[in-house]
């Protein structure tokens, strides 16, 4: 994993413990799931619009927003980016039809 996603994946779980007060992440954790969710929806969008519009400097800076907050999501529950990896990691090689039929039947 990449040093800026480990580093990243620390301070979200040390949020986990921080004042919401005094922090965005600790904010998005007490008000729970739903605003993390949410939050997730509108950047997904955000990045959808950015690349309508072509500009690549905003789909950089929606995708990370977007990234971020699924992050986010994930510490929030119990789950750490390298389980992401891992499974990006399993599906490397694999034909994405394939893949996606094997899900339908497991499923």
């Amino acid at each position: 994993m990449s040093e800026t996603l480990q580093q990243l994946a620390e301070v979200l779980e040390q949020r986990k413990q921080a004042d919401p007060e005094s922090s965005y992440v600790a904010g998005l954790y007490a008000k729970g799931l739903d605003a993390i969710l949410k939050k997730i929806g509108e950047e997904a969008t955000e990045t959808v619009m950015a690349a309508k519009d072509g500009d690549a400097e905003k789909i950089i800076y929606e995708t990370a927003d977007l990234w971020f907050h699924s992050l986010v999501l994930l510490a929030q529950q119990d789950l750490h980016p390298d389980d992401v990896l891992q499974e990006l990691q399993r599906r490397f090689g694999l034909s994405g039809l394939a893949e996606k039929a094997a899900r339908r039947t497991n499923g």
